[in-house]
């Protein structure tokens, strides 16, 4: 697929506060915005026209630009409150029509829809399928892999999560897209598993970026006047990111006991906070302060609530030691970030980025269940400078080696090359696009992978 003025992507991308500057620990709001975004900005720096369709809520702006070549196209859809992403469902056929209507009306074309996460990919595959065009979905996380690592009732957690209903919606979607995007092989045995059945060939694994041009290593001069700046001393362990339980802070505050009985000047910061946090967001921070107060070691943890996009680099680089704690973590772009920033990182075995990884060269890595062996690892770079000055350069050449968005952006335009699609089905009025891939664009008349796996129905949500 090569670049031309006439080209342009659809990204869709329907839950959080999607926005030019989005401030991430908002609900529903963290690693997925950045990710839709900063690809967009690359594939628009590659010669295409990007627009990112999210969902319309609150006071937002229709159209709001983010870059050149990219902009922001809010739909509405169920309302004008916030929806919880585990019940955006309910509103993606009215979000999807809607879309397609101001498709239509404002005569776009679009080369190909990249959609993001479960509720974009029940839009991506209808709109996909009107418009006779290629689908390829990022699923981001996976319910199968969610559900199997939430501890708690399992009916509850269905009520909270919606797990049956994703999961089933999960495989049609899956089956019906043209490719999916898995960012760790580990999403891709997962998919490739027999609760999805999903064929090899359907799947690329492509992890996600990094801005290299934000985050990169300094001096230790610079790294020392940042902590002194950002009013930070002593050894410092650094965890970020939205407000989540599968974040996991609550065990690496268990971690920190063991740290400190072998680094006791250590201390703890969390940049997990919202400016406007909801009232669970507030009870999950409020359970961390008691949590170190009862631990003991409430002298030595810092709770800070969001830290803006603008100081995100510097407090990474402020850091000795970078901390992804999670119970489970599809990715993980703040261990990569941090590791480019020259910050020594220790990652969860509860995820997939530990598996592109070398121990020991690239970064750390241990079970956040086990605090201790946890505490231990991140102890060893604090306690031994020659370790922390491996795990520096090798985090900081790994991450530049494999985690530019440019070589992201690069890799997914390449998926338009190597795969055939579904295109529109029978009755469907919309004319296909040219994409630049030839008589490969011809219409596949069976759809096989939706016939072997059933279609959604958009009148139930269910798939037949």
């Amino acid at each position: 697929m090569q670049p031309g003025t006439t080209q342009r992507i659809m990204m869709i991308s329907t839950h959080g506060y999607v926005a030019a500057e989005p401030e991430l620990g908002r609900p529903d709001t963290g690693g997925q915005v950045v990710y839709v975004l900063r690809l967009s900005e690359c594939l628009a720096r590659l010669g295409y026209a990007v627009d990112i369709f999210t969902r319309r809520f609150e006071d937002q702006p229709a159209v709001e630009p983010v870059a050149d070549g990219v902009r922001l196209i809010r739909i509405p859809a169920g309302g004008d409150a916030l929806i919880r992403k585990e019940v955006m469902c309910d509103v993606m056929p009215e979000w999807s029509d809607n879309a397609e209507r101001f498709i239509r009306t404002a005569g776009l074309e679009y080369a190909f829809i990249d959609s993001h996460y479960w509720d974009a990919g029940l839009a991506g595959d209808r709109l996909a399928r009107r418009l006779g065009i290629p689908h390829i979905h990022t699923p981001h996380s996976i319910g199968s892999w969610k559900r199997d690592n939430m501890d708690g009732d399992p009916n509850e957690l269905d009520r909270q999560y919606n797990f049956r209903r994703r999961i089933r919606d999960e495989r049609a979607i899956y089956a019906r897209s043209d490719m999916l995007v898995a960012t760790t092989p580990q999403q891709r045995d997962i998919l490739r598993s027999e609760e999805y059945g999903v064929a090899r060939e359907s799947i690329a694994v492509i992890p996600p970026g990094y801005d290299d041009n934000r985050f990169f290593p300094v001096s230790s001069a610079s790294r020392e006047a940042l902590k002194r700046d950002l009013g930070l001393d002593g050894p410092v362990v650094l965890a970020l990111g939205r407000v989540a339980a599968n974040k996991g802070y609550d065990l690496l505050v268990r971690s920190i006991p063991t740290v400190l009985q072998r680094v006791p000047e250590a201390r703890l910061l969390l940049g997990v906070g919202s400016t406007d946090p909801t009232p669970g967001e507030q009870a999950q921070v409020d359970d961390l302060h008691r949590l170190a107060a009862e631990t003991g070691i409430d002298d030595r943890v810092i709770v800070r609530d969001y830290i803006p996009d603008d100081l995100l680099a510097d407090h990474y680089r402020a850091a000795d030691a970078f901390a992804l704690s999670s119970r489970y973590e599809p990715f993980g772009m703040t261990a990569v970030e941090a590791m480019a920033s020259g910050t020594p990182t220790v990652v969860t075995t509860e995820g997939g980025l530990w598996e592109m990884l070398i121990w020991g060269v690239d970064a750390l890595y241990a079970n956040p269940f086990d605090t201790d062996a946890f505490g231990h690892t991140l102890a060893t770079i604090l306690e031994y400078p020659r370790v922390a000055e491996q795990l520096a350069r090798g985090g900081a050449e790994r991450a530049r080696a494999r985690f530019t968005w440019t070589g992201i952006a690069q890799q997914v335009l390449g998926l338009l090359d190597s795969v055939e699609f579904a295109a529109q089905p029978a009755g469907a009025t919309a004319s296909v696009p040219a994409t630049g891939r030839g008589p490969r664009a011809a219409v596949v008349p069976a759809l096989t992978r939706a016939a072997t796996r059933g279609a959604l129905d958009w009148t139930t949500g269910t798939s037949s």
